[in-house]
């Protein structure tokens, strides 16, 4: 999670941010390698906050969750950048049947196997990978989910990975973007190597992604220095 804000900036990612796509991703994961496996890593020193995350994403997702027409059944989710399992162990886990996990580094999944305890044995695969290179399987999640990770991939790979997202939910199926919103155009991080777009752009993305934001909030009672974080619903 980059916490960090920079404050304005009006560029777009593609002007500053793509000289070398491949050392935009290996920075990336080579500092998220020197991070300790705890939930105060994954937060990026800010583990205070997270049950007022998880609070704010529990009423945000249970708005979608139940049985009939449009709302979404509680089978199968997927946490995307899952890092040790924060989200899987206190908001997937306890609405979904099963979970899967998919982070870039493993040293954090191998810690998710302990830290998620009993409940873990509904975890059903662990997935090593970049989520510009993953590639869910088609018509298996109700909820895909996807936190504090996008910053980490380029316009297009993230516009692929939503449409491949897209694919891989079942009949009335979501996914859930919340992260960090810039106020104005992108705003690079170098330290984690990742950006911060705002929502302006994020919508366009997610429209040639092939998806519609259906439910948006933002993120009440987080620290103010930190960014303004938003929850998205796309169907």
């Amino acid at each position: 999670m980059s916490t960090r804000n920079y404050g304005r900036s009006s560029e777009r990612m593609e002007d500053h941010l793509i000289e070398n796509e491949t050392s935009f991703y290996v920075k990336a994961e080579q500092y998220w390698k020197d991070i300790p496996p705890t939930v105060d890593g994954m937060l990026g020193g800010y583990g205070s906050i997270s049950s007022i995350d998880i609070n704010g994403s529990k009423k945000f997702l249970q708005k979608f969750l139940g049985e009939g027409k449009g709302k979404t059944r509680p089978g199968c989710a997927l946490d995307c950048g899952a890092g040790i399992g924060r989200i899987t162990k206190r908001l997937l886990l306890p609405l979904f049947r099963t979970v899967d996990l998919v982070d870039v580094t493993q040293e954090f999944l191998d810690k998710a196997r302990s830290y998620l305890g009993e409940e873990g044995k509904r975890v059903e695969n662990y997935f090593c990978c970049g989520l510009q290179d993953f590639q869910p399987q088609p018509d298996r999640y109700d909820v895909i989910w996807i936190q504090w990770v996008i910053g980490h991939l380029t316009d297009d790979h993230l516009e692929q990975f939503l449409r491949r997202c897209r694919s891989a939910l079942r009949p009335e199926g979501l996914i859930v973007v919340k992260d960090n919103v810039a106020y104005e155009g992108v705003v690079p991080d170098e330290v984690d190597s990742s950006v911060c777009r705002d929502l302006s752009l994020l919508r366009r993305i997610v429209a040639r992604a092939g998806l519609s934001i259906i439910h948006q909030e933002q993120q009440q009672n987080f620290p103010e220095e930190i960014y303004q974080v938003h929850i998205l619903a796309l169907r």
